[in-house]
């Protein structure tokens, strides 16, 4: 009599054994000498099972571990009506794909809402340890029924809802694979990279869910996020939400000019550069070019005098003095409300906090002085920060109006980010947030400025038939809103290797 094949889990992946009649799951399996048996990524589990379950191939599923949960939410909310799309949009894409939402457009409330309709067994996985305990203390509230735990920082619990950073998820991603049904992915542009992809490699969780603000990854590994979580399923722009879910903004471009001696400094050092690139016949506007002028700067004198007069201008360019007096006449024209000043580089941060008297916030600065300047400035006693790179992600930034970018990268996501740190209404519903842009007139920072404001409208999704106008509420967040209209009718078909009767989707 034949034995009913076993699908068991093995360190990120399925072994499949006996094999089991038919063809179509060899699609997914490879035979593995050293043990016998046909092996399967972990992550094709829900492909392989609904293929076996179609195919009426009796088996025995022991690789699971992923539990329901009773998860009843100890506060109601009225969720956005963006909120209410997105969630409804991954339902509909069999609850895997990625949704794409500004800062403070409410990410961390939509998983909520997503754990609540697909109650399993739960790992939320975040870049950073101040992200970790914001999440923490979130679900911890949400769900007090239910044992939420850390993994990261020191901490290293199994509990059915688990808060992990990429790089703690990916050291353990071999024995985390099959605990949870669902994975949550925040900041999930960060995944498609070879060490933290692991993590959804891995897993056998049928159910996952991308978020992000900016998915587009200049590796153009973007693209992998379609087979690690799923694909694109909803997207809104800080300009779709403006005066919804988030503040009615502005960005305000002004353009300094370098003194007489900054100019000629300036451009001496292009001269120099171009001067180099030209009989090296190497062209910077490819990733390519940049490699090899890096290459060839190491190379040569002339190669590294040419590298220092590009960093040279680029210092000229990011840190004029006509900069810091903008800055001086907007801080003084906003003052007393809350600003935040953002910078390239930590230098120019410390040179604003020492010159300004303005608390500063980089990489450097210990953790429980940075919890300090933040806990001071959202009580009112700071009421400017400078910083470079440390808040654009990962951090609970307080409320505030304004927003002065002194100097940054091309990148879109840095843009965006560090527009969303003014975009959260607060508790003011007519808010106007103002982001300031300085950029030195003629130098290479316009055409960065361009990069980073101008290819937000690129990325966005095919466009769809426009929804039905709502009508603006005159409150948010107070009462739960029917759900009539969002309900997803139960489907007659097994769904992610569970059979019908356990749970209605």
């Amino acid at each position: 009599m034949a034995r009913t094949p076993k699908l068991t889990f093995d360190r990120g992946t399925l072994l499949l054994h006996p094999p089991p009649r038919g063809k179509a799951w060899v699609d997914y399996a490879t035979w593995d000498d050293r043990v016998e048996k046909f092996r399967i990524p972990g992550m094709h589990y829900r492909p392989l099972v609904e293929m076996l379950q179609a195919s009426e191939v009796d088996f025995i599923d022991d690789a699971k571990e992923f539990i329901p949960l009773e998860l009843v939410c100890s506060f109601e909310m009225e969720p956005y009506p963006h909120q209410q799309e997105a969630l409804l949009a991954w339902k509909l894409a069999g609850r895997r794909g990625v949704v794409v939402l500004p800062t403070a457009a409410g990410k961390t409330y939509l998983a909520q809402l997503a754990m609540q309709s697909t109650p399993r067994s739960t790992l939320i996985v975040v870049p950073t340890l101040d992200l970790m305990h914001q999440w923490y203390a979130q679900l911890e509230a949400a769900f007090p029924d239910v044992e939420v735990g850390l993994l990261g920082g020191g901490s290293r619990d199994r509990t059915p809802i688990l808060i992990a950073t990429y790089d703690s998820a990916t050291i353990h991603a071999e024995s985390l694979g099959n605990q949870y049904g669902l994975l949550i992915f925040d900041e999930c542009h960060h995944l498609p990279t070879d060490f933290y992809r692991a993590i959804a490699e891995y897993a056998i969780a049928p159910y996952r869910l991308g978020l992000t603000a900016t998915p587009e990854r200049t590796d153009g590994r973007h693209n992998d996020l379609d087979g690690l979580i799923g694909q694109q399923v909803y997207r809104k722009s800080p300009d779709d939400l403006a005066g919804l879910a988030l503040a009615e903004h502005k960005v305000v471009q002004i353009k300094v000019k370098l003194s007489h001696q900054e100019r000629d400094r300036y451009d001496a050092c292009l001269k120099l550069r171009n001067d180099f690139l030209r009989e090296s016949n190497i062209y910077l506007s490819s990733l390519d070019g940049w490699q090899r002028f890096v290459q060839a700067s190491a190379g040569s004198q002339q190669g590294r005098r040419a590298m220092l007069a590009h960093r040279e201008s680029k210092e000229i360019a990011l840190g004029t003095e006509g900069k810091l007096r903008v800055l001086a006449d907007l801080v003084a024209k906003h003052y007393p409300e809350r600003i935040l000043v953002f910078t390239n580089d930590n230098a120019t941060v410390y040179r604003i906090s020492q010159e300004l008297l303005i608390p500063a916030i980089t990489h450097h600065t210990p953790v429980k002085e940075r919890h300090e300047i933040l806990q001071r400035f959202r009580e009112g006693d700071y009421k400017i920060l400078v910083a470079s790179h440390v808040l654009n992600e990962g951090v609970d930034v307080p409320d505030a109006r304004v927003a002065i970018i002194l100097s940054g990268t091309g990148s879109e996501r840095e843009y965006v980010q560090r527009l969303g740190r003014v975009l959260r209404k607060g508790t003011d519903q007519n808010k106007l947030a103002i982001l300031y842009e300085v950029i030195a007139e003629n130098t290479s920072e316009e055409g960065t400025s361009q990069r980073r404001r101008g290819s937000s409208g690129k990325a966005k999704a095919k466009p769809k038939p426009k929804p039905k106008e709502v009508e603006k509420p005159k409150h948010r967040q107070l009462e739960i809103l029917p759900s009539q209209p969002y309900e997803v009718k139960p489907s007659q078909s097994p769904k992610a290797a569970e059979s019908p009767g356990k749970y209605d989707v």
